[in-house]
């Protein structure tokens, strides 16, 4: 008779710190200062809406 070990997966660790989410947050400010006339700067302002809710 043999007996199957279920292991559970290891506990999953954060990718990114909280500081981190500053870091992008501030380089995404720049970058959306550089993109602001074209189209794609909706989707960055989107983004660094979203991390301020994260930080």
């Amino acid at each position: 008779m043999e007996t199957t070990e279920t292991r559970e997966p290891a506990r999953s660790r954060a990718v990114f710190s909280q500081e981190d989410f500053g870091l992008i947050r501030t380089a995404i400010a720049h970058y959306l200062r550089e993109v602001q006339d074209k189209p794609e700067s909706v989707k960055y302002a989107n983004l660094y809406h979203r991390l301020g809710r994260v930080s």
